[in-house]
């Protein structure tokens, strides 16, 4: 072979292998994560900004909706998964998915560095937890003063007559607030006395909504003097300047926290473990800690401005496993007893 044809030859080599090296990167940057959550919508442009920022590789396709909704898609999409991760989900709602055999047991870099109440118990963990939110009353003051209210102090004096028509709270079936609400008062008061509970408090609920926060937003702008949702929600609106106060009822309160798992059978594999590594960093709890007052690395949490002083020691001893196991007989009980105040559906 000619000189010149040897150099051409190398020249077109080179041009070869440098193109499939641009397409080697142009496949990285790629890479596509669709990610179900039923984090806040409000937060999850800088969710994805900031993972961003040390993953530019990896684009992130979110599908938001209620925990409720999130879960019945998962369930429903058992046998042909579409999503990679799932990044901000109840926990309850993880451990009905990971019995399903629906989740992917990684142990993420560095969960050691983890609250362990936050971490599933499998080796290796099934699913990690991001924050806990804590249910309470958000009670707007002007608005109670118009119809002679005075605030609760328990959760039992919501059956007061006087509050008919004046209460809004979550459906279960949709939110993961509503959910954490009916398995609390099942845990606190009994299966029977749980039931008659929610049989007295339906009688004086305006309506059920599909949204968590949306209660609290509503009490906040004047809609209704009190709206059942969880505490962050109400010292955020408080901060904004809404006249309401938080109330914690005196008999305790449930909780859940945000989680993250990797759903099984994803074909982005080492992409989705990337996600979940960086989703326990302590960057990712500080973000976290913007919109929740209690997150899964200790001594990272801030503390939040109007948050009741006293909400931890009244979050009661919750059986996550309880409400796991018994979450699709609570909501089909709820849904066949009180459905009928539901707000339609968007």
């Amino acid at each position: 072979m000619q000189l010149s044809g040897l150099k051409s030859l190398l020249g077109g080599a080179c041009i070869g292998l440098a193109a499939l090296t641009a397409y080697s990167g142009m496949a990285r940057a790629e890479t596509e994560l669709t990610v179900y959550t039923a984090v806040e919508a409000e937060d999850l442009k800088r969710y994805a900004e900031s993972f961003n920022k040390d993953h530019p590789d990896i684009k992130i396709k979110w599908v938001r909706d209620s925990t409720g909704i999130v879960t019945a898609k998962l369930l429903a999409e058992k046998d042909n998964p579409q999503a990679d991760v799932v990044w901000g989900l109840a926990a309850t709602s993880l451990l009905l998915l990971k019995s399903e055999g629906m989740l992917e047991a990684y142990a993420a870099k560095g969960v050691e560095a983890l609250d362990k109440k936050f971490v599933d118990s499998s080796t290796p963990p099934a699913w990690v937890g991001m924050d806990a939110w804590v249910a309470a009353i958000c009670y707007n003051t002007v608005e109670a003063k118009k119809h002679n209210l005075t605030p609760p102090k328990s959760w039992k004096d919501l059956l007061d007559a006087k509050y008919k028509g004046h209460l809004i709270m979550p459906n279960p079936n949709s939110s993961g607030t509503g959910f954490l609400d009916v398995s609390s008062w099942l845990q606190m008061f009994g299966e029977k006395g749980g039931w008659e509970y929610m049989d007295g408090l339906h009688a004086n609920i305006a309506r059920y909504t599909h949204s968590g926060s949306k209660p609290c937003k509503l009490a906040a702008a004047g809609e209704i003097p009190i709206g059942i949702s969880f505490a962050f929600r109400g010292a955020k609106s408080k901060a904004q300047g809404a006249p309401i106060d938080i109330i914690v009822p005196e008999e305790g309160v449930g909780w859940d926290m945000e989680a993250t798992a990797i759903v099984a059978g994803t074909e982005k594999l080492d992409a989705a473990k990337t996600l979940v590594d960086w989703s326990i960093t302590k960057k990712a709890n500080e973000m976290y800690n913007t919109g929740y007052a209690v997150v899964a690395m200790p001594g990272v949490a801030k503390p939040v401005e109007h948050f009741p002083t006293n909400l931890l020691e009244k979050m009661i001893d919750n059986d996550f496993e309880f409400a796991a196991n018994n979450r699709k007989a609570i909501l089909g009980e709820w849904q066949k007893r009180y459905d009928s105040k539901s707000e339609p559906k968007s």
